[in-house]
């Protein structure tokens, strides 16, 4: 079943990418007295609700990585809010001048999650798709969520649902059974070329 029918309308990727990574810089640059603040108008479909997550990275090092996990908002403001909390990240040094002039932006599009119907934790673990699924894991009003570039460090089934149990402080040991999971797809765009990157 899926969180929300689908809103966003087909685009370019040669459209949507390079508007997505400007706007994330634009709404950077203001924080650290580089620029004014962005103006989002422009493609319709960043009117639209969206979800998205922005991933910060400078000479290779991760810097910060925040997202959403429902499309709650539209496009262009997900973008901004995330892009700022971002550069923001309590996990890692505070991003500076220096460090933004040298940083990679990542944009990722979440596609519209599915729920996954699963009886326990075997079952679940035959849905996950390695490489391909970005997995979303519901404890109450709690969720946490790993993207599908995240397979490359946790390549099996099961290292990526201990992950997902590890981010929403669940016990490794406890069953499945009374949780929710969904899957879903993203379009990624990186600083570097513009183009997908998933």
């Amino acid at each position: 079943m899926p969180l929300a029918p689908p809103l966003i309308e087909a685009m370019p990727d040669t459209d949507v990418g390079p508007r997505l990574l400007r706007l994330a810089r634009e709404a950077i640059a203001p924080h650290l007295g580089l620029g004014p603040a962005p103006s989002p108008a422009g493609h319709p479909a960043l009117a639209a609700r969206g979800a998205t997550f922005v991933t910060l990275t400078v000479a290779g090092e991760l810097r910060g990585s925040v997202g959403s996990m429902r499309r709650t908002r539209s496009l262009a403001a997900d973008v901004i809010a995330n892009a700022i909390a971002a550069c923001q990240d309590p996990r890692f040094p505070v991003l500076d001048a220096a460090a933004f002039a040298q940083s990679e932006i990542e944009v990722s599009l979440l596609d519209e999650p599915e729920f996954i119907d699963f009886a326990d934790e075997a079952g679940l673990l035959r849905q996950l798709r390695p490489q391909q699924d970005g997995v979303m894991l519901f404890a109450g009003c709690r969720g946490v969520t790993l993207l599908p570039h995240m397979w490359a460090q946790l390549p099996r089934p099961e290292l990526f649902l201990a992950a997902l149990k590890e981010k929403a402080g669940i016990p490794l040991e406890r069953p499945v059974d009374g949780l929710m999971a969904a899957r879903y797809g993203v379009s990624t765009w990186r600083t570097d070329d513009g183009k997908p990157a998933s």
